[in-house]
Protein backbone atom coordinates (compact mmCIF):
# COMPACT_ATOMS: atom_id res chain seq x y z
CA UNK A 1 0.00 0.00 0.00
CA UNK A 2 1.39 3.12 -1.53
CA UNK A 3 0.80 7.16 -0.57
CA UNK A 4 -1.69 8.48 -1.16
CA UNK A 5 -4.40 7.12 0.53
CA UNK A 6 -8.04 8.63 0.64
CA UNK A 7 -9.46 8.56 4.35
CA UNK A 8 -12.82 6.80 4.93
CA UNK A 9 -15.56 9.41 5.84
CA UNK A 10 -18.62 9.54 7.79
CA UNK A 11 -22.46 10.52 6.90
CA UNK A 12 -23.48 12.90 9.63
CA UNK A 13 -26.81 12.16 11.61
CA UNK A 14 -28.31 14.58 14.36
CA UNK A 15 -28.16 12.01 17.10
CA UNK A 16 -26.13 8.95 18.25
CA UNK A 17 -26.96 5.47 16.11
CA UNK A 18 -27.65 2.91 18.67
CA UNK A 19 -27.62 -0.68 16.93
CA UNK A 20 -26.44 -3.48 18.60
CA UNK A 21 -22.98 -3.73 17.96
CA UNK A 22 -21.75 -0.57 17.34
CA UNK A 23 -18.35 1.09 18.31
CA UNK A 24 -17.66 4.95 19.22
CA UNK A 25 -15.20 7.17 19.12
CA UNK A 26 -14.61 10.84 20.15
CA UNK A 27 -14.27 12.73 16.94
CA UNK A 28 -11.21 14.68 17.18
CA UNK A 29 -10.68 18.20 15.99
CA UNK A 30 -7.59 18.83 13.76
CA UNK A 31 -5.96 17.25 10.58
CA UNK A 32 -7.16 13.87 9.36
CA UNK A 33 -3.80 12.17 8.47
CA UNK A 34 -2.68 8.87 6.87
CA UNK A 35 0.42 7.69 7.88
CA UNK A 36 2.77 5.42 5.86
CA UNK A 37 5.97 4.03 7.59
CA UNK A 38 8.75 1.94 5.95
CA UNK A 39 11.57 1.93 8.68
CA UNK A 40 12.85 5.12 8.65
CA UNK A 41 11.35 6.34 6.02
CA UNK A 42 7.47 8.31 7.39
CA UNK A 43 4.71 10.12 5.26
CA UNK A 44 1.99 11.91 6.66
CA UNK A 45 -0.78 12.56 4.02
CA UNK A 46 -3.53 14.44 4.38
CA UNK A 47 -7.09 14.15 3.72
CA UNK A 48 -6.89 15.64 -0.06
CA UNK A 49 -3.81 14.21 -0.09
CA UNK A 50 -1.16 16.32 0.33
CA UNK A 51 1.86 15.60 2.52
CA UNK A 52 2.02 17.32 5.45
CA UNK A 53 5.13 15.27 6.68
CA UNK A 54 7.23 18.43 6.32
CA UNK A 55 4.76 20.65 8.39
CA UNK A 56 5.43 18.00 11.47
CA UNK A 57 8.43 17.06 12.26
CA UNK A 58 8.26 16.16 15.80
CA UNK A 59 5.55 13.48 14.68
CA UNK A 60 7.74 12.11 11.89
CA UNK A 61 9.68 11.63 15.20
CA UNK A 62 7.05 10.19 17.28
CA UNK A 63 5.96 7.50 14.55
CA UNK A 64 9.12 6.15 14.55
CA UNK A 65 8.58 5.12 18.62
CA UNK A 66 5.15 4.28 18.36
CA UNK A 67 4.18 2.32 15.13
CA UNK A 68 5.73 -0.56 13.74
CA UNK A 69 8.49 -0.84 11.41
CA UNK A 70 6.21 -1.08 8.26
CA UNK A 71 2.16 0.06 8.66
CA UNK A 72 0.03 2.63 7.40
CA UNK A 73 -2.33 3.98 9.99
CA UNK A 74 -5.69 5.82 10.13
CA UNK A 75 -5.25 8.96 12.84
CA UNK A 76 -5.54 12.65 13.55
CA UNK A 77 -2.88 15.46 13.98
CA UNK A 78 -3.82 17.57 17.06
CA UNK A 79 -2.39 20.32 18.83
CA UNK A 80 -3.25 20.36 22.39
CA UNK A 81 -2.72 23.58 24.85
CA UNK A 82 -3.33 23.46 28.39
CA UNK A 83 -6.43 21.62 28.64
CA UNK A 84 -8.10 21.30 25.65
CA UNK A 85 -7.28 21.23 21.40
CA UNK A 86 -6.42 24.16 19.93
CA UNK A 87 -6.97 24.18 16.00
CA UNK A 88 -5.74 27.78 15.39
CA UNK A 89 -2.49 27.17 16.62
CA UNK A 90 -2.49 23.82 14.35
CA UNK A 91 -3.27 26.03 11.44
CA UNK A 92 -0.14 27.86 12.42
CA UNK A 93 2.01 25.09 11.10
CA UNK A 94 1.07 25.25 7.78
CA UNK A 95 4.26 27.23 6.74
CA UNK A 96 6.24 27.56 4.21
CA UNK A 97 9.39 28.66 5.86
CA UNK A 98 11.30 25.79 7.94
CA UNK A 99 12.65 27.58 10.41
CA UNK A 100 9.22 28.58 11.56
CA UNK A 101 8.17 25.32 11.16
CA UNK A 102 10.99 24.18 13.69
CA UNK A 103 10.21 26.62 16.14
CA UNK A 104 6.65 26.52 16.27
CA UNK A 105 7.46 22.35 16.54
CA UNK A 106 9.10 22.59 19.95
CA UNK A 107 6.39 25.93 20.94
CA UNK A 108 3.24 24.04 20.24
CA UNK A 109 4.21 20.62 19.50
CA UNK A 110 1.61 18.55 17.42
CA UNK A 111 0.25 14.84 18.73
CA UNK A 112 -0.86 11.84 17.09
CA UNK A 113 -4.77 9.82 17.70
CA UNK A 114 -4.47 6.52 16.10
CA UNK A 115 -7.45 5.41 15.22
CA UNK A 116 -7.54 2.39 12.63
CA UNK A 117 -4.88 0.30 11.13
CA UNK A 118 -4.81 -0.05 7.25
CA UNK A 119 -1.83 -2.60 6.64
CA UNK A 120 0.94 -3.90 8.86
CA UNK A 121 3.85 -5.41 7.35
CA UNK A 122 2.82 -7.14 4.23
CA UNK A 123 -0.78 -7.34 5.16
CA UNK A 124 -3.62 -5.44 3.40
CA UNK A 125 -6.16 -4.61 6.62
CA UNK A 126 -8.80 -2.86 3.90
CA UNK A 127 -11.15 -5.71 3.73
CA UNK A 128 -10.54 -6.87 7.42
CA UNK A 129 -13.89 -6.03 9.60
CA UNK A 130 -12.65 -3.16 11.95
CA UNK A 131 -13.42 -5.05 15.39
CA UNK A 132 -10.43 -7.00 14.22
CA UNK A 133 -8.55 -4.36 12.75
CA UNK A 134 -9.27 -2.28 15.90
CA UNK A 135 -7.72 -5.23 18.13
CA UNK A 136 -4.66 -5.12 15.99
CA UNK A 137 -4.36 -1.62 16.27
CA UNK A 138 -3.84 -2.00 20.16
CA UNK A 139 -1.07 -4.93 19.81
CA UNK A 140 1.12 -2.80 17.27
CA UNK A 141 0.48 0.68 19.36
CA UNK A 142 3.49 2.10 21.70
CA UNK A 143 1.78 4.62 23.14
CA UNK A 144 3.47 7.76 23.83
CA UNK A 145 3.11 11.45 25.30
CA UNK A 146 3.00 11.99 21.66
CA UNK A 147 0.83 9.64 20.19
CA UNK A 148 -2.46 8.14 21.41
CA UNK A 149 -4.90 5.82 20.98
CA UNK A 150 -8.70 6.93 20.50
CA UNK A 151 -10.90 5.93 23.72
CA UNK A 152 -13.19 3.12 22.41
CA UNK A 153 -16.65 2.25 24.16
CA UNK A 154 -19.29 -0.03 22.44
CA UNK A 155 -21.99 1.25 25.53
CA UNK A 156 -24.32 4.36 23.85
CA UNK A 157 -24.61 5.85 27.01
CA UNK A 158 -20.68 6.48 27.37
CA UNK A 159 -20.73 7.98 24.08
CA UNK A 160 -23.83 10.09 24.94
CA UNK A 161 -21.80 11.23 27.77
CA UNK A 162 -18.70 12.13 25.64
CA UNK A 163 -20.24 13.61 23.09
CA UNK A 164 -22.05 16.02 25.84
CA UNK A 165 -18.86 16.35 27.93
CA UNK A 166 -15.53 15.97 25.64
CA UNK A 167 -16.30 19.25 23.54
CA UNK A 168 -15.23 21.22 26.42
CA UNK A 169 -11.56 19.44 25.81
CA UNK A 170 -11.95 20.96 22.25
CA UNK A 171 -13.45 18.00 20.51
CA UNK A 172 -16.12 18.38 18.34
CA UNK A 173 -18.46 14.66 18.73
CA UNK A 174 -18.85 11.26 17.81
CA UNK A 175 -18.33 8.98 15.55
CA UNK A 176 -20.01 5.67 14.95
CA UNK A 177 -18.70 2.50 13.35
CA UNK A 178 -19.71 -0.89 12.61
CA UNK A 179 -17.88 -3.86 13.98
CA UNK A 180 -17.96 -5.98 10.73
CA UNK A 181 -17.40 -2.18 8.74
CA UNK A 182 -13.93 -2.72 5.92
CA UNK A 183 -12.22 0.27 5.46
CA UNK A 184 -13.36 2.37 2.54
CA UNK A 185 -11.29 4.89 1.02
CA UNK A 186 -12.89 8.09 0.31
CA UNK A 187 -16.48 6.43 1.15
CA UNK A 188 -18.93 7.59 3.56
CA UNK A 189 -19.24 4.45 5.89
CA UNK A 190 -19.13 5.70 9.47
CA UNK A 191 -21.75 7.91 11.30
CA UNK A 192 -20.66 11.08 12.69
CA UNK A 193 -22.82 13.21 15.41
CA UNK A 194 -21.80 16.74 15.64
CA UNK A 195 -22.67 19.48 18.05
CA UNK A 196 -24.99 22.23 15.87
CA UNK A 197 -26.12 25.46 16.84
CA UNK A 198 -27.44 28.71 16.08
CA UNK A 199 -26.86 32.59 16.62
CA UNK A 200 -28.43 35.83 14.89
CA UNK A 201 -25.30 37.45 13.69
CA UNK A 202 -25.01 41.24 11.84
CA UNK A 203 -24.45 40.99 8.17
CA UNK A 204 -21.62 43.34 7.47
CA UNK A 205 -20.51 42.74 4.25
CA UNK A 206 -20.25 39.99 1.32
CA UNK A 207 -17.85 38.04 -1.01
CA UNK A 208 -18.11 37.88 -4.44
CA UNK A 209 -18.51 34.11 -6.09
CA UNK A 210 -15.68 32.90 -7.99
CA UNK A 211 -18.03 31.79 -10.92
CA UNK A 212 -18.94 35.32 -11.35
CA UNK A 213 -21.16 38.11 -10.23
CA UNK A 214 -23.16 36.50 -7.43
CA UNK A 215 -22.74 36.55 -3.52
CA UNK A 216 -20.47 34.04 -2.67
CA UNK A 217 -20.32 34.26 1.57
CA UNK A 218 -21.87 37.00 3.62
CA UNK A 219 -19.63 38.34 6.48
CA UNK A 220 -21.11 38.05 9.61
CA UNK A 221 -20.50 39.79 13.25
CA UNK A 222 -21.48 40.23 16.66
CA UNK A 223 -21.28 43.13 19.03
CA UNK A 224 -18.87 43.40 22.11
CA UNK A 225 -17.62 46.33 24.10
CA UNK A 226 -15.16 46.57 21.83
CA UNK A 227 -17.88 47.21 18.58
CA UNK A 228 -18.61 44.56 15.97
CA UNK A 229 -16.54 41.88 15.36
CA UNK A 230 -15.98 39.56 12.78
CA UNK A 231 -16.77 35.93 13.51
CA UNK A 232 -16.77 34.17 10.24
CA UNK A 233 -18.90 33.55 7.28
CA UNK A 234 -21.78 32.13 6.09
CA UNK A 235 -21.63 30.39 2.76
CA UNK A 236 -23.23 26.85 0.91
CA UNK A 237 -25.99 28.42 -0.97
CA UNK A 238 -27.64 27.09 -4.38
CA UNK A 239 -26.59 28.88 -7.34
CA UNK A 240 -29.84 30.76 -7.77
CA UNK A 241 -29.86 31.85 -4.33
CA UNK A 242 -26.83 33.57 -5.04
CA UNK A 243 -28.39 35.68 -7.64
CA UNK A 244 -31.35 36.60 -5.46
CA UNK A 245 -28.86 37.66 -2.37
CA UNK A 246 -27.34 40.70 -5.37
CA UNK A 247 -30.51 42.13 -5.04
CA UNK A 248 -31.56 41.72 -1.62
CA UNK A 249 -28.66 43.17 -0.71
CA UNK A 250 -27.95 46.31 -3.49
CA UNK A 251 -30.10 48.42 -1.13
CA UNK A 252 -27.43 48.34 1.85
CA UNK A 253 -24.24 48.80 -0.55
CA UNK A 254 -24.97 52.66 -0.79
CA UNK A 255 -22.58 54.94 1.19
CA UNK A 256 -21.87 51.24 3.19
CA UNK A 257 -18.60 52.79 4.53
CA UNK A 258 -19.70 56.00 6.09
CA UNK A 259 -19.21 55.18 10.14
CA UNK A 260 -19.11 50.99 8.80
CA UNK A 261 -17.54 49.29 12.00
CA UNK A 262 -15.17 47.88 9.61
CA UNK A 263 -13.95 51.18 7.91
CA UNK A 264 -10.56 50.70 9.12
CA UNK A 265 -10.54 46.94 6.92
CA UNK A 266 -11.56 48.74 4.24
CA UNK A 267 -8.86 51.77 3.83
CA UNK A 268 -6.22 49.53 4.48
CA UNK A 269 -6.12 48.34 0.49
CA UNK A 270 -8.27 50.22 -1.85
CA UNK A 271 -8.32 48.06 -5.25
CA UNK A 272 -8.89 49.42 -8.64
CA UNK A 273 -12.30 48.02 -8.84
CA UNK A 274 -12.91 49.71 -6.14
CA UNK A 275 -13.78 46.87 -3.56
CA UNK A 276 -11.47 46.13 -0.19
CA UNK A 277 -9.33 43.54 0.91
CA UNK A 278 -9.09 42.97 5.11
CA UNK A 279 -5.80 43.76 5.76
CA UNK A 280 -3.40 40.55 5.81
CA UNK A 281 -6.10 38.65 4.41
CA UNK A 282 -4.34 35.58 2.59
CA UNK A 283 -6.31 31.90 2.49
CA UNK A 284 -3.50 29.95 4.56
CA UNK A 285 -4.68 27.31 1.81
CA UNK A 286 -4.64 29.07 -1.33
CA UNK A 287 -2.70 32.42 -2.03
CA UNK A 288 -4.84 32.76 -5.01
CA UNK A 289 -7.98 32.88 -3.62
CA UNK A 290 -9.86 36.31 -3.43
CA UNK A 291 -10.49 37.64 -0.27
CA UNK A 292 -12.11 40.80 -1.43
CA UNK A 293 -15.38 41.96 0.19
CA UNK A 294 -18.08 44.45 -0.37
CA UNK A 295 -19.23 46.44 2.58
CA UNK A 296 -23.15 46.88 3.65
CA UNK A 297 -24.40 48.97 6.22
CA UNK A 298 -24.79 46.85 9.26
CA UNK A 299 -28.52 46.56 9.36
CA UNK A 300 -29.68 43.18 8.33
CA UNK A 301 -29.78 40.00 11.18
CA UNK A 302 -29.47 36.47 9.44
CA UNK A 303 -29.76 33.53 11.79
CA UNK A 304 -27.19 30.57 11.08
CA UNK A 305 -26.53 27.26 12.05
CA UNK A 306 -22.95 26.52 13.49
CA UNK A 307 -20.69 23.89 15.24
CA UNK A 308 -18.72 25.58 17.69
CA UNK A 309 -15.61 28.47 17.98
CA UNK A 310 -12.18 28.61 17.80
CA UNK A 311 -11.84 31.78 20.38
CA UNK A 312 -14.47 34.51 19.10
CA UNK A 313 -14.90 33.13 15.61
CA UNK A 314 -16.78 30.36 14.01
CA UNK A 315 -14.55 27.28 13.64
CA UNK A 316 -16.10 26.57 10.08
CA UNK A 317 -18.55 28.43 7.65
CA UNK A 318 -22.01 28.91 9.16
CA UNK A 319 -24.65 27.71 7.28
CA UNK A 320 -27.76 30.44 6.53
CA UNK A 321 -30.81 29.49 7.73
CA UNK A 322 -33.57 32.95 7.32
CA UNK A 323 -33.63 36.84 8.15
CA UNK A 324 -34.61 37.96 11.00
CA UNK A 325 -36.31 41.49 10.77
CA UNK A 326 -37.67 41.42 14.17
CA UNK A 327 -34.00 41.27 15.68
CA UNK A 328 -32.06 44.95 15.60
CA UNK A 329 -28.30 44.51 14.85
CA UNK A 330 -27.10 45.87 18.64
CA UNK A 331 -28.97 43.15 20.24
CA UNK A 332 -26.39 40.34 18.33
CA UNK A 333 -23.95 40.03 20.80
CA UNK A 334 -21.33 37.06 21.75
CA UNK A 335 -24.13 36.53 25.07
CA UNK A 336 -26.32 34.73 22.89
CA UNK A 337 -23.50 31.70 22.28
CA UNK A 338 -22.95 28.64 23.90
CA UNK A 339 -20.07 27.85 25.52
CA UNK A 340 -19.39 24.54 26.51
CA UNK A 341 -18.03 23.44 30.33
CA UNK A 342 -14.55 22.80 30.21
CA UNK A 343 -13.32 19.24 30.55
CA UNK A 344 -9.74 18.12 30.97
CA UNK A 345 -8.22 16.96 27.45
CA UNK A 346 -5.45 14.96 29.28
CA UNK A 347 -9.25 12.63 30.79
CA UNK A 348 -9.75 11.78 26.74
CA UNK A 349 -5.98 11.17 25.94
CA UNK A 350 -6.05 8.43 28.92
CA UNK A 351 -9.50 7.25 27.71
Amino acid sequence: MLPPVKPMLAKAATKLPTADGLYYEPKWDGFRCIVFRDGDEVELGSRNERPLTRYFPEVVAAVKEALPERCVVDGEIVVPQGDRLHFESLLQRIHPAKSRVDLLAEQTPAHLVAFDLLAVGDESLLEVPFAQRRARLEQVVTGTDRVHLTALTQDATTAQRWFEEFEGAGLDGVVAKAPDLPYGPDQRLMTKVKHVRTADCVVAGFRWHKSGPIVGSLLLGLYDDGGLQHIGVAASFPMARRAELVEELAPYRADALDGHPWQDWANAELQENGEHRMPGAQSRWNAKKDLSWVPLRPELVVEVKYDQLEGRRLRHTGQFLRWRPDRTPESCTYDQLDVPVRYDLAEVFTG
